[in-house]
């Protein structure tokens, strides 16, 4: 099945291109206008996403909204994750600001709300989470955003997500068990 995937962030386009296989995940169209995140919720955002390239395209889609919760900032950065440090922050930016202010041991979640519209509006919304506590400094130079300092609790070796190989990471992340959740509803 070909799926249009509604996002601009080339990270995700290849996060997702492996996890949603054997299916073809399609680049937004240019000329495709998303929807500003300014839901309340992960999934609002998600879907609201998806919504868009399914109407856009005449396509199925799917979107994810993710970000960080910390326990210590009362879940913040939460849907505000890719602007904690301002509107156009850099990802080094947001994952500083969240040195700042969370201190190194601190519970932490990844959280990932993954929505498919297909092209007859259908919708299906899952959810995967990754827990873990926040390193002192960041470490490893493979993922993005705020992975150099999440220490996931379901690896115990001690090194950060951005040091984790991409299988590794895939199989505990919280893209790769939304992506799974959806996988096993689009064989049903």
């Amino acid at each position: 099945m070909k799926l249009v995937l509604a996002t601009r962030n080339a990270h995700k386009a290849r996060e997702f291109a492996a996890l949603m296989a054997p299916h073809d995940v399609l680049a937004l169209p240019a000329d495709v206008q998303l929807p500003p995140e300014s839901g309340e919720t992960f999934a609002a955002n998600a879907l609201a996403k998806a919504r868009t390239a399914a109407r856009a395209t005449g396509l199925p889609a799917i979107a994810d909204g993710s970000g960080i919760e910390a326990a210590a900032l009362d879940g913040a950065p939460g849907v505000r994750s890719a602007r904690f440090a301002g509107e156009d922050a850099s990802d080094e930016e947001n994952l500083r600001k969240l040195l700042r202010e969370a201190p190194a041991g601190s519970a932490v979640a990844y959280v990932c709300a993954l929505a498919y519209v297909d092209a007859d509006g259908a919708e299906h919304l899952v959810e995967g989470r990754c827990t873990g506590t926040l390193a002192a400094e960041p470490r490893g130079d493979g993922g993005f955003g705020y992975d150099p300092a999440f220490l996931p609790d379901d690896n115990a070796d001690g090194r950060t997500m951005a040091q984790l190989e991409p299988a590794e990471k895939d199989a505990i992340s919280h893209r790769g068990r939304a992506a799974r959740a959806l996988l096993a509803h689009l064989e049903t």
